[in-house]
């Protein structure tokens, strides 16, 4: 079995591949000056080139969202790749054998066997197209077309026909010098050598930079061998199903663009939404949406989490609230905030499309609300809120929810929108949602609305130690950047820091550090060494000595820092806008017009803010 990539072939890769022809494949580069080239970001959306590559250092490095790195490290962001993958997508780019060591010594593939099997593909997608225009394929123009889909739609998508007779592709690619084996290996052909797509709709399935890793397939007939309607590429050395999102070679830039994305079920689904004018819908295929395509999506939005969305399409049916909870379950993945668009008939997008037509779809993504308000609110409906022993068990019940987030900083937002929803006070929210974190083992839902298990006392001389944050989460980025400067450069902020107050940060640790950081004389010598003996915790010491060091996204200036401020104190005044307009929904302003007319007047006057800090933003 082979082991780790020899020292000697990781260099000589790393020399080999010239980072501005490996980024210049997916990123128009022009010169900068200085030998650097600049072009717009592939990781996030932007109208001005902020993406600087400099091939003298082998370096790539975005101003406007900090991602940066080497030639691998670029190579993984890209193809969304593992370490030792990317190494071998450039090893077999630029036609180097790789050694293992602590192995048998052997590659893990032979060389150049990535880009053959990409290649098959390609030419595959091609076959399958023309393939569709066939008189074979009447079955499958016939089914497209009862699904509101034309010959051109066919055509932008790539959807094409696998023919029947059984080795038709596996002929057209031998033809083409491609070895048997090759083609198994691209999952294309079986061991037996039948073609592994035979009398199916095909779809290819592309990555973010449209090379084609693999293709979904449909049933048509009913004495298809193989039972499943949907068939996919097995599991190869470019198709990992985890891993691959069908329509993000479509999506990817409005994704960017418009800083969201919709996950459907089906490719069908990804299509009807595509034509129908919502161009940011993807699919996962062949598996459940997970972890890993929750990274992909989340390094094509944009820095600024609070607009960020990735909202999901489900029924309005029990499995449809099974598989909400599911993916609340993984909020903490996303760095974006999670959506749910429910059809009230149980449509899925394509039949919505159908029946309603190119606005209904648009519609049913328009009337989206917070996956975690839906997941609430679900669980809230089982309870009677016009009594007060009906409120405490609803929240019993919600409680754990909340627990469960893994994300801490987000927790005291789902307080107030829990509390709000029942209509309790929050400190009694609080308690509940402690007392669920504190018990082991999660009692049964009639036993919990009786029991209540005590906080367990900490072990004498414990001392519960502050959370050490995330760098990347891009959800608190601004909170980290705006300490970054307070360390490094104190002197660029005004007395009162920029008007920035400890409620500005949701992360507790972060919170903490500005306490330390404000409470700290300015003028001392080595504030930043000031600032971490001020700190009372280790992981806080810990903290404060990245932030001194990390590198700072622009030169900084006391313009650069009042932006920073205002970005923050934005992020906290759009937060009270969307907790009070909450409050504002539940409210009724005929039974309760004074209450109603004070909320709205308190958001009339957070709007005006909220302008005003925009621009200061951007440094109007």
């Amino acid at each position: 079995m082979a082991g780790l990539i020899h020292p000697e072939d990781l260099e000589t890769v790393r020399e080999r591949s010239r980072i501005d022809d490996v980024v210049s494949s997916f990123v128009q580069l022009k010169p900068a000056g200085g030998g650097a080239l600049v072009g717009l970001c592939p990781f996030h959306d932007e109208k001005t080139p902020s993406f600087r590559v400099t091939p003298s250092k082998g370096f790539y490095y975005c101003f406007g969202c900090g991602e940066g790195g080497d030639v691998i490290k670029f190579v993984q962001q890209i193809n969304n790749m593992g370490f030792t993958e990317a190494v071998e997508f450039l090893a077999d780019r630029v036609g180097i054998q790789l050694r293992y060591t602590d192995g048998d010594g052997g590659p893990r593939h032979e060389p150049g066997l990535r880009m053959r099997v990409l290649e098959a593909n390609q030419l595959a997608a091609e076959f399958f197209a023309a393939q569709l225009a066939s008189p074979h394929a009447v079955t499958g123009r016939v089914f497209l077309d009862g699904r509101g889909f034309t010959r051109e739609h066919a055509e932008h998508f790539g959807i094409g026909f696998a023919p029947r007779g059984g080795r038709d592709l596996l002929n057209h690619l031998t033809a083409k010098k491609f070895t048997r084996d090759d083609l198994v290996k691209a999952g294309l052909v079986r061991e037996s050598g039948w073609d592994f797509f035979q009398g199916r709709l095909v779809w290819p399935i592309r990555d973010a930079g449209r090379s084609t890793l693999g293709f979904g397939a449909r049933r048509l007939f009913d004495d298809d061998r193989m039972p499943a309607k949907y068939l996919n590429t097995p599991e190869t050395l470019v198709y990992k199903k985890s891993h691959v999102l069908y329509g993000l070679d479509l999506a990817r830039t409005h994704i960017g663009k418009k800083n969201q994305a919709v996950v459907v079920e089906g490719y069908t689904d990804v299509m009807a939404c595509h034509i129908a004018g919502v161009d940011t819908a993807v699919a996962s295929c062949g598996t459940a949406f997970g972890a890993d395509h929750s990274r992909m999506l989340s390094r094509l939005m944009t820095s600024d989490a609070l607009a960020g969305e990735v909202v999901f399409t489900f029924d309005g049916d029990a499995a449809g609230q099974a598989a909400a909870l599911k993916v609340f379950s993984s909020d903490a993945t996303f760095t974006s905030q999670t959506y749910v668009a429910i059809e009230p008939t149980g449509l899925d997008p394509c039949d919505l499309r159908i029946q309603g037509g190119d606005a209904a779809v648009r519609e049913l993504v328009a009337r989206r609300v917070p996956l975690y308000r839906y997941v609430m609110k679900n669980t809230l409906e089982k309870y009677d809120l016009d009594r007060a022993d009906g409120r405490l068990a609803a929240v019993r019940a919600a409680a754990p929810l909340v627990a469960s987030v893994r994300d801490r900083s987000l927790v005291s937002e789902y307080l107030r929108e829990l509390a709000g929803m029942v209509g309790m006070d929050t400190d009694t929210v609080r308690a509940e949602v402690q007392r669920a974190n504190n018990r082991k083992v999660a009692p049964e839902p009639e036993r919990g609305l009786r029991q209540e298990a005590p906080a367990e006392p900490a072990a004498s001389g414990q001392v519960a130690m502050m959370e050490l944050p995330d760098p990347s989460d891009r959800r608190i980025a601004t909170e980290r950047g705006v300490l970054k400067v307070m360390v490094q450069h104190p002197s660029l902020f005004p007395e009162d820091w920029g008007g920035i107050t400890a409620d500005d940060f949701q992360h507790p640790s972060y919170r903490r550090v500005f306490e330390v950081l404000t409470a700290t004389d300015r003028n001392v010598g080595g504030f930043a060494q000031a600032v971490v003996d001020g700190m009372d915790d280790p992981v806080g010491q810990q903290l404060v000595v990245a932030l001194s060091v990390e590198p700072l996204l622009a030169e900084p200036t006391g313009a650069y820092a009042r932006e920073y401020a205002a970005r923050l104190r934005l992020a906290h005044v759009v937060r009270d806008i969307n907790d009070l307009k909450s409050r504002l929904q539940r409210t009724n302003p005929v039974e309760d017009q004074a209450n109603y007319n004070r909320m709205f007047a308190q958001l009339l006057e957070l709007e005006t803010r909220r302008r005003a800090l925009e621009q200061h933003a951007v440094g109007s």
